[in-house]
Parts: C-alpha cells; sequence; structure tokens
C-alpha cells in the first residue's frame, strides 16, 4: 500500500483579500517622518540654552586662565604683561612687549565679549596697572558671565 502525505484533493488556500506588499506607503514614511520632526524640534529647542551655557562656561574659563598666565608671566619673567581686549573681533591677546604669549579667540563659538577697559597691564610686581578695575562680560544669547579683575590682579568670576 502507498501512503500519500496529503489528500489527492489538497489544494493549497489562496487569501486574495491579503496580497504580499513590500515596502512603505508615502502615507505612512509622512506620518512617521513628520513625528520625528516634532520630536527634533522639542529636543533642539530644550538644548540650546545648554550649549549657551556651555560656549559661555570655556569662554569665562579661558579667560581667567590668559589673566592668570598673564599674572604669572609677570611675576616669573619680571616684565610688564599686557592682555589686550578686543570686543570688535571677540578675542583677548596675552602680549610682553611685542610678543604674543597667548591668544583666546571667541567669535566662532558665538560668544560676544564687552569691557569697560581695551586692556589690563601687569606690573612686574603683578600687581595690576591702572587706576580702575575691570569688568569683562561674556554673551551668548541669554546667558551671559562676567569676570571682574581687580587692581590686586585677582581675577573673580560671576
Amino acid at each position: 500500500m502507498i501512503v500519500e502525505p496529503f489528500p489527492a484533493t489538497y489544494a493549497p488556500i489562496r487569501y486574495p483579500m491579503h496580497s504580499a506588499r513590500r515596502g512603505t506607503t508615502i502615507v505612512e514614511l509622512a506620518i512617521v517622518l513628520s513625528l520625528l520632526a516634532a520630536l527634533s524640534l522639542v529636543t533642539l529647542a530644550s538644548g540650546i540654552p545648554l550649549l549657551d551655557a556651555a560656549a559661555v562656561e570655556t569662554a569665562s574659563r579661558e579667560s581667567a586662565d590668559l589673566f592668570g598666565l598673564a599674572r604669572e608671566h609677570a611675576l616669573a619673567a619680571n616684565r610688564r604683561t599686557v592682555v589686550r581686549i578686543d570686543t570688535a573681533a571677540a578675542q583677548l591677546t596675552v602680549l610682553v612687549g611685542t610678543d604674543t604669549l597667548a591668544r583666546a579667540r571667541f567669535g566662532p563659538s558665538g560668544v560676544r565679549v564687552a569691557s569697560t577697559r581695551d586692556s589690563m597691564a601687569y606690573h612686574a610686581s603683578g600687581l595690576g596697572l591702572g587706576a580702575a578695575n575691570l569688568r569683562l562680560i561674556l554673551r551668548r544669547r541669554a546667558r551671559a558671565d562676567t569676570l571682574m579683575v581687580s587692581r590686586l590682579g585677582r581675577v573673580e568670576r560671576r
């Protein structure tokens, strides 16, 4: 006796209502893209203040470091050292005579610089020269930090 695995009347079942489609429709893609765009906007809007704070914080620390470097160099080399503040170019430059010791540029990061004076000079004793204290304001959009440099050459961040 021969046993057939399936009855002779076996025929595969077909479901004409369900066609095997591949890919996605334009409507489905549009829905997914619009949801991604909405999520991206929410994320970006909440991230911009953080980017501003990070840029200003970095510029503030770098500025304080430049003032500290100028004071330390004046003491170590026993020479007058100047920190020149260029508000138009948003940069600080440490000068010893005509030589440039260090420079910080804040323009590419979008940080603007404002100052009560155009420079701060340190005497060979490390004391600041000039009659008034210096205030340096670093700003990017709504975020701002202020550095106060005293006549004694001390830097205080506010």
